[in-house]
């Protein structure tokens, strides 16, 4: 009796431990996987490391080039475009080059761009400028939507200030002719030149 007890105390014990060293067997391929997992993933980070900061350098190398053929103007690079397009066209095709259309911020900034738009496009031309109230009348914001910091509206004509042209001139231009860049609103469909800019990081 007390050695069949004993026996199946033994086997009991062979079993547990059996169960014991097949179980580290079958976690270790796992745990090879979940390694394999990591390195994987440490892999794929690194190489989105990479392309973020290879696209960081193409973006840094087309900003140079804008700035060689536009004008930098206080930290932002400005590229004349003077093809005639609607406000639409023009917006879209700076957002295609990664810029956005020239926004002046400052009297300064609207005074330099105004002599880059002389030489550029033509002493009596008007620009786009990425000023519109299509969303609020009367609200004039920048391709953000954020309220207009900075405002240069023509008012040499006391009957009739800028902006006047009520729901049916909802986009902003900067005059070249205008001897201080004064701005007024015109239709979004006629064609003008723009002002292309981009922000230096």
């Amino acid at each position: 009796m007390e050695l069949r007890g004993v026996c199946l105390l033994l086997g009991a014990l062979l079993l547990v431990n059996c169960s014991l060293q097949q179980t580290p067997s079958r976690k270790k391929p796992v745990k090879k996987d979940a390694t394999k997992d990591h390195a994987i993933e440490e892999l794929q980070k690194q190489i989105n490391d990479i392309v973020d900061e290879l696209n960081l350098l193409k973006e840094r190398q087309a900003l140079q080039t804008v700035c060689l053929k536009g004008v930098k103007i206080h930290g932002k690079c400005f590229l004349a475009d003077p093809v005639r397009k609607h406000y639409h066209t023009a917006s879209e095709d700076c957002n295609a080059l990664g810029g956005v259309l020239s926004t002046p911020t400052s009297s300064d900034e609207n005074d330099q761009l105004r002599d880059y738009v002389r030489q550029s496009v033509g002493p009596d031309d008007q620009i786009w400028l990425g000023v519109n109230d299509m969303a609020t009348e009367g609200t004039w914001v920048d391709q953000t939507g954020s309220g207009a910091t900075y405002k240069n509206w023509d008012a040499s004509d006391a009957r009739s200030p800028q902006p006047d042209g009520g729901k049916s001139q909802n986009c902003a231009t900067l005059s070249a002719a205008s001897r201080s860049g004064k701005w007024s609103d015109e239709n979004c469909r006629d064609e003008k030149a723009s002002v292309c800019q981009f922000n230096i990081v």
